[in-house]
């Protein structure tokens, strides 16, 4: 029998069971290596990812200052978890709620968002410059036109994105006393991970943070390429990415995301998306630069569940990712 070391507190509401997410040793994945890797459970927040703590932080905000009221419309563009995080959100502090999607948007995403009650409107052509993102976002321009008393929650560039993983660092730092050495996070609107830097920087710690960013995104100035694997990277720079205040970046590959993933969930039972899989693979790729006794910290940023049929699933990795047969042993086999 399993004895309770601590006690179970009663939330008073589904916002007050978001954050203060625990922190996970990888031992097994990591056991050959001289440095500690933890993972926080960022999956364990209720719409399932970190995004959690931006929408319900943008929202609480907004509602603070009387910018919106309850009955009003928040708008956003994205295709996975801010729309979810925004979906919950939403019910709660009865808002309604459209979020713009292209066609890469997974479809248990799609599902959760309409079980939700979000009105979805598809993007269905590009950008020329900017890809779908641009796309959707000039959509988003047309319905705040449209659409009386209607507020876009801009994942993009509200300042308080950043500002909502204040609590973040914070809880990262209290939970290894202050001694974080390497912080690794995947990057795409880079609200999160400017909100840690931001910390960091003005309080003189001394993490070094590495982000991890798609191969084809064009964050770090390069030239965009396609990408299959959702929730990192981007088309269009960020507002918010000051590379002064990171220590460095890497590139990884679609088949980076998956290997990491399998590999996650094979050697510590743990179901990630696909840009946690690229921080578990882009920490091994740094591993030479890694002093001994180092502690890393990475996000598991969401729930694998919504990538059954991408990421966990064989068949559309087959056909979807090149070289994936010669390198990648799923569980039960080919």
């Amino acid at each position: 029998m399993i004895a309770l070391e601590k006690e179970i507190k009663i939330a008073n509401n589904i916002v007050d069971t978001i954050g203060n997410t625990p922190l996970v040793k990888l031992n097994r994945l990591f056991n050959n290596s001289t440095y500690n890797v933890y993972g926080k459970l960022e999956l364990s927040n209720p719409s399932g990812s970190v995004k959690d703590r931006t929408s319900m932080f943008i929202l609480l905000e907004a509602l603070n200052n009387g910018k919106i009221q309850p009955g009003h419309t928040i708008i956003e563009s994205s295709s996975g978890n801010m729309a979810l995080g925004l979906a919950q959100a939403c019910l709660y502090f009865n808002l309604k709620l459209i979020v713009v999607v292209d066609p890469h948007i997974n479809r248990h995403t799609e599902k959760l968002l309409l079980t939700y009650g979000a009105k979805i409107e598809y993007v269905q052509t590009p950008n020329e410059k900017g890809g779908y993102l641009a796309a959707r976002l000039e959509k988003v321009q047309q319905l705040l036109k449209q659409i009386p008393n209607s507020y876009w929650s801009n994942q993009y560039g509200n300042p308080n994105n950043p500002l909502a993983h204040q609590n973040t660092i914070t809880e990262i730092l209290n939970s290894l006393n202050g001694k974080v050495d390497y912080l690794f996070m995947a990057v795409s609107t880079c609200g999160t991970i400017m909100g840690c830097a931001d910390y960091i920087s003005e309080n003189n710690i001394e993490t070094k943070i590495i982000a991890v960013d798609a191969k084809g995104s064009v964050l770090f100035g390069g030239l965009p390429e396609k990408r299959i694997i959702p929730g990192h990277g981007a088309s269009v720079r960020s507002q918010f990415l000051d590379t002064s205040k990171l220590w460095d970046h890497m590139e990884v590959s679609d088949l980076d995301c998956v290997r990491g993933c399998w590999s996650l969930l094979k050697e510590e039972g743990i179901l990630c998306g696909g840009s946690t899989g690229g921080v578990i693979s882009a920490i091994k790729k740094y591993e030479a630069h890694i002093p001994d006794n180092s502690n890393c910290v990475l996000l598991l940023s969401d729930r694998g569940d919504r990538y059954l049929d991408t990421i966990y699933n064989k068949d559309w990795l087959a056909t979807k990712i090149e070289g994936v047969k010669n390198v990648l042993y799923p569980i039960g086999g080919w």
